[in-house]
């Protein structure tokens, strides 16, 4: 069965296969991520190169507002001037006002801000939607699904058997056998991330559709091999910390660990989606909380 949704490649900084939205037809065309501001001149001819009129988009679902996701909401909202943009509750305010989400952000990027993440603009007050958890968008049932953000949906067509994950299934490029979890710093929580992969299990969908990158039909292997490779990294990294480790040190450790099971191709892809570092800096935090005293 051909699916009922067409794939959006942004071609993240030139390289494809790193970024996806998706195009859901319908009573009310829906467009499920914004992606970064960076990209969206190659969404948008994307998007028409799919036989589709940006104008026509009344909805744009967002699964969390990390900025690779959400960061064009604000831009977007010029250029589909009848979409509505949906978000999880706890994301709303920082679609509104994204003053927080960038400081966080140039933190981290600097002076790299503009060229990864493009100019990141507020969405007027009154076409943010919140959407709760078990709520309907068409044919799509938001889905709560913290772990990797406290403030993530997934997206599930039960007509068609697809769940649009965000980045709650993880990151996987191409077919390789390797799913890679994103964990970077403030919110990730290990123990919600296994309810939710549970919560994505019982839904019983035939294929998941990545943000990071593309559609997948081995549900039950991938999902496994995400569990695993949480779990994995879980005791690798700890272990570095109690040894008294540096970041930077348990993150050339962790690298090393896992250098074979990329081609060096895939692997410098991986990087652009999220990096080792970023996911040892997640975790430290993540211990951090959970051990406070």
């Amino acid at each position: 069965m051909s699916p009922s949704y067409t794939r959006i490649d942004h071609n993240f900084q030139g390289v494809p296969g790193a970024i996806a939205s998706y195009l859901v037809p319908g009573d009310e065309l829906t467009l499920i991520e914004a992606g970064p501001a960076s990209t969206t001149p190659a969404l948008l001819a994307g998007i028409r190169a799919a036989g589709f009129d940006p104008l026509a988009i009344s909805r744009v679902v967002l699964t969390h507002i990390h900025l690779d996701h959400a960061g064009a909401s604000g831009l977007l909202s010029r250029h589909l001037p009848r979409a509505q943009f949906f978000v999880h509750p706890n994301g709303a305010k920082h679609l509104i006002d994204p003053s927080r989400l960038i400081a966080s952000a140039e933190r981290i990027y600097g002076d790299r801000m503009a060229e990864l993440w493009g100019e990141i603009l507020p969405v007027p007050a009154e076409r943010v939607c919140v959407i709760a958890d078990g709520e309907m968008i068409g044919p799509l049932r938001a889905v709560d699904t913290p772990g990797h953000a406290a403030h993530h949906h997934a997206y599930y067509d039960a007509q068609d058997g697809v769940v649009f994950t965000g980045d709650v299934a993880g990151v996987r490029m191409d077919d390789v056998r390797y799913v890679r979890p994103p964990t970077p710093p403030p919110e990730l929580d290990l123990e919600a991330w296994a309810v939710s992969v549970e919560r994505l299990r019982a839904l019983g969908p035939r294929r998941l559709c990545l943000t990071h990158f593309g559609e997948f039909e081995d549900v039950d292997w991938h999902l496994a091999n995400l569990m695993a490779r949480l779990g994995k990294w879980r005791q690798w990294i700890s272990a570095g910390f109690v040894a008294g480790q540096e970041v930077a040190t348990v993150t050339t450790a962790l690298e090393a660990r896992e250098h074979d099971l990329l081609t060096p191709e895939l692997a410098e892809r991986y990087e652009r989606v999220g990096t080792y570092g970023m996911c040892v800096e997640g975790f430290a935090r993540y211990f951090a909380k959970r051990y406070q005293t």
